[in-house]
């Protein structure tokens, strides 16, 4: 959006008015798969369309998809013009007809620069040996993995609401998770260079984001490539430091890189979320071996445990795979006595889906797709039990809430999340009563009192607004 934005582009929602279209695609579970090639096919209708007074000249085919099945996508649906993978960004805008952008000059950082030397991340070369990345088998996909990585000369738009804005930290991933395609299409694990974040981060601040988010296939090795020891840490104590920003999280921590000084550095620091993300996947030993991913039930109470100590009050998400070929009732029943005990406060539940191109797709053992959906469904109630009894001793807490406007539900409401939502993804804060306030402002705190508690949400009356 960036690229195409300097380039003289003019970005718009509105399909029916636009010259181009493109459409961003995703291809890491069939679901998504589908969503993708369905919106492309309804984005080639309205290209078909233009004769009988549409706009549309051009349609791109960018993202995950195109790593996945480029040359499908240019056979089957020929009104696609061009198609744009991960590691191609800056192709796009050939793509669209437009010229190269002006370059960007950047002003430089006040901090002192951290440098470091690019080293091999010894994990990436052995899974690259052991064939990791490999794309023989998918037809029509570029020889050469994904080497593209933005930094904060890259012009960009910002796409979410005013306060909030995402960082990409690091691209691509190393682990060897067998359900998981992800390192075959996004690459390699690189960061960015320190300097590269810290400069992006003051530059959104001074746009007027509050809240920053971390992102990243795997936050939590950022920097080793770099020959950084907890860099993640590193980055989090001098992101925190800038002035203004209010809040600052990351997302997607490997459970067995949540190291002591991590953890520190989360505590110490009152802008950075008491919050975080685990997605451990499972619970039951034989199947997280199966899954390439290592630990059970008893080494993850432990790891939540320390981190629950280091930080008291810590939000912990987490995320599961039900169904993963081999997984019998008593791995299932594991997985659930372990939500019942492990208290997540955000839990996300996934049926597997049997991915062409990981090595799960070649074990025996598949389960059953009503099995899966009956276990989904079991592990979601146990949870609702879970967070329904959290969010109970919620009200009577003051909390700061990030106000993000009118509710969708009825402008009679209206919606927040506190540090301990992250943005789309957990519950909500419905604000039913504006306290000393006529009306309330978008994007902005305010100290609110908890009155009533849900299943996943929580009602909420403004005390006061918050320093920010």
């Amino acid at each position: 959006m960036g690229l195409l934005d300097r380039a003289g582009a003019e970005m718009t929602s509105d399909v029916e008015s636009a010259e181009i279209l493109v459409v961003n695609t995703c291809s890491f579970i069939d679901a998504a798969k589908q969503e993708s090639v369905d919106t492309i096919l309804e984005m080639a209708q309205h290209k078909a369309s233009a004769g009988a007074g549409g706009r549309a000249r051009k349609l791109i085919v960018a993202g995950c998809l195109v790593e996945r099945y480029r040359d499908e996508i240019r056979k089957n649906i020929p009104e696609v013009d061009a198609v744009v993978g991960t590691g191609e960004l800056e192709e796009i805008l050939a793509a669209a007809g437009l010229d190269a952008p002006r370059a960007v000059i950047q002003e430089p950082s006040p901090f002192t620069i951290l440098t470091a030397t690019q080293a091999a991340r010894a994990e990436g070369d052995l899974r690259e040996s052991q064939g990791r990345f490999s794309r023989a088998e998918w037809d029509g996909a570029e020889a050469h993995l994904p080497q593209y990585l933005y930094d904060h000369t890259t012009p960009r738009l910002l796409a979410t609401k005013k306060a909030s804005a995402y960082i990409k930290i690091a691209e691509g991933c190393d682990h060897p998770c067998s359900f998981c395609v992800i390192p075959n299409l996004r690459g390699k694990f690189r960061s960015r260079r320190f300097e590269s974040v810290i400069a992006e981060a003051e530059s959104l601040v001074a746009q007027g984001v509050r809240e920053i988010t971390l992102i990243g296939q795997d936050t939590t090795c950022y920097g080793e490539d770099l020959g950084l020891k907890d860099g993640l840490a590193q980055l989090l104590d001098r992101l925190a430091v800038i002035p203004n920003l209010k809040w600052l999280r990351f997302l997607y921590a490997y459970p067995n890189k949540i190291t002591g000084r991590l953890l520190e550095t989360i505590a110490k620091h009152g802008n950075i979320c008491k919050y975080l993300d685990v997605p451990l996947q499972h619970a039951a030993g034989p199947v997280l071996k199966s899954m390439k991913r290592g630990a059970n039930a008893e080494i993850f109470l432990k790891t939540l445990e320390k981190v629950r100590a280091a930080a008291p009050g810590m939000a912990l998400r987490t995320s599961f795979i039900v169904g993963f070929p081999g997984e019998t009732e008593e791995d299932f029943e594991t997985l659930c006595d372990f939500v019942r005990e492990a208290k997540f406060d955000w839990l996300g539940v996934f049926g597997y889906s049997d991915e062409d191109g990981s090595r799960a797709f070649g074990l025996d053992g598949k389960v059953p797709a009503r099995t899966i959906e009956r276990r989904k469904r079991e592990l979601m109630k146990i949870q609702q039990r879970v967070s329904k009894q959290a969010k109970s001793e919620w009200v009577g807490r003051e909390l700061d809430v990030l106000v993000e406007g009118e509710s969708e539900e009825t402008p009679m409401l209206w919606e927040g999340r506190t540090e301990f939502h992250a943005p789309e993804i957990d519950g909500t804060v419905y604000i039913n009563d504006f306290g000393p306030f006529e009306e309330l402002t978008a994007a902005r705190f305010y100290r609110c009192e908890i009155t009533e508690a849900h299943d996943y949400d929580v009602v909420a009356r403004v005390i006061s607004a918050s320093g920010e």
